[in-house]
């Protein structure tokens, strides 16, 4: 099986998964960040594409990012002017880019 990077958001406080749910991968390198890809999940929490795909698998560091607070406010939920939970960053680092990752979230 070819390796990738892909992730599913489950919504703990409606037991569900997070469908509409914005996610950014960012590549982490000593001096810079990069954005590699922006996506929404959808009705299984998952996005319609693995966040690196066997092609773009590389070695380093990595950041995604759970727009947690928009996600929420999109459902009807009414959130304080400041948010405890807005943007949930997540570090991870690919040691072995012929291995599959999956990162998730909530």
């Amino acid at each position: 099986m070819p390796a990738k990077l892909s992730t599913q958001v489950i919504d703990l406080a409606h037991g569900c998964p997070a469908p509409g749910m914005k996610i950014e991968l960012w590549a982490i390198e000593p001096d810079d960040r990069r954005l590699v890809i922006s996506a929404r999940t959808h009705a299984d929490g998952r996005t319609e594409t693995p966040l690196l795909t066997p092609e773009d698998m590389e070695t380093g560091g990595y950041e995604i990012i759970f727009h947690v607070g928009d996600y929420f406010t999109a459902r009807g939920t009414v959130l304080p002017k400041i948010r405890f939970l807005d943007q949930v960053p997540v570090r991870l680092g690919i040691a072995d880019a012929g291995a599959s990752v999956v990162a998730s979230s909530l």
